[in-house]
């Protein structure tokens, strides 16, 4: 545990101090974009957070790979570093979207490439999750696709909830640590030789990095992680998701105190919930409209939020806690009785309903009285 901290510690301290550094650089070179309709803020802001977040992961994975313990992830195993191949070519697309708005067929041909680039050198789908039993994937060009396809979708997914101060840092923050413990706890309490694990790794640095960016990013934000950041969170996260499902046929999923394999099929899911269930509805909002998938508009989750009444930083919070209900409470589902923690779920989610609900409720009760 202490050297996964020290990784995300490091991530931290590197990533708060280049978001310092690219903030005066993009303010001084007036490296942003013109504000459009859809924005939430009313000044120029930079964009480069995501450079700063990339170096976060990046200082941090060098050092990991040359220190106690963690650098056994890299004896004899190329995957860290074809993620962060994946993760460079993925920041230099988005620095491009961030300063001079590219096409989106541009920008998906760039995740794609992005995605490939980790698919073939990094991590690899192996199975697909399924219950009761994993679909076991013998085709290569078949592993290759499907990890691309995952990878692309993630990093959308992400992006789309970029949109208000500090969400995109702070959603990543609190989804991450809960995959990170899950993660840590199924190698500390399974028998093995070696309990390194990439997955832990890299939510490790990735919580970090945001967490060195998010006191810049908090509203009013100084700062955009722009779509570099938001699509390297995802790429990342999508990446640990593949480490930690292709583990369920090893069996160490079993032997961790005969935890459920359906586990590290749930909990990817449930961290990235939100960013998945937005990233749906604009799909579905957008081809009905007869628009393309890809198109930009203002009718995200946190847009819906603003409308009914919510300030821009209860809004946030907001989503900060329906991550915290969706993702800890899959990771509960591995410590303790399904029983009592699905019953503590549903009324969670019944509780955050409700409040979610409130401003249209309590109006609506007002213009009934009146």
């Amino acid at each position: 545990m202490i050297m996964y901290l020290l990784m995300g510690l490091i991530a931290a301290i590197v990533s708060y101090g280049f978001t310092w550094a690219a903030r005066v650089v993009g303010n001084r070179l007036e490296l942003h974009m013109p504000i459009r309709s859809r924005d939430m803020h009313s000044t120029p802001v930079s964009r480069l957070g995501g450079v700063a977040i990339f170096l976060g992961v990046l200082v941090a994975l060098i050092v990991a790979s040359q220190s106690f313990f963690v650098k056994d992830i890299y004896r004899n195993n190329f995957s860290p570093w074809g993620v962060l191949a994946g993760a460079v070519l993925i920041v230099l697309v988005g620095v491009a979207d961030d300063l001079l708005d590219i096409r989106w067929w541009v920008k998906l041909i760039g995740q794609s490439a992005a995605a490939l680039v980790v698919a073939i050198w990094g991590v690899r789908m192996t199975i697909v999750p399924w219950v009761p039993e994993p679909i076991i994937l013998e085709n290569d060009l078949l592993r290759i696709v499907l990890t691309a396809g995952l990878i692309v979708t993630t990093m959308n997914a992400f992006n789309f909830i970029d949109g208000l101060d500090g969400l995109a840092a702070g959603a990543a923050i609190i989804g991450g640590t809960a995959f990170f413990f899950t993660a840590y706890w199924v190698h500390r309490n399974a028998v093995l030789l070696d309990y390194s694990d990439l997955a832990t790794l890299l939510t490790a640095v990735v919580v970090g990095s945001c967490i060195g960016f998010l006191p810049h990013n908090w509203f009013p934000s100084k700062i955009f992680m722009g779509d570099s950041g938001a699509m390297l969170i995802g790429l990342l996260f999508a990446a640990a998701g593949i480490v930690s499902t292709g583990q369920i046929t090893s069996g160490l999923y079993d032997r961790a105190n005969g935890i459920s394999t359906v586990i590290p099929i749930l909990l990817p899911f449930a961290v990235l919930f939100l960013p998945l269930l937005d990233l749906g509805l604009a799909v579905i909002r957008r081809t009905a409209k007869g628009r393309s998938p890809w198109s930009a508009d203002r009718g995200h989750l946190h847009h819906k939020l603003l409308d009914i009444g919510y300030s821009h930083r209860t809004a946030v919070i907001l989503m900060y806690l329906w991550t915290a209900v969706v993702s800890f409470g899959g990771l509960a589902f591995a410590v303790f009785p399904w029983q009592p923690v699905l019953a503590v779920d549903l009324f969670a989610t019944l509780v955050m309903g409700l409040v979610t609900a409130w401003p249209y409720l309590r109006r609506d009760t007002e213009e009934t009285a009146g």
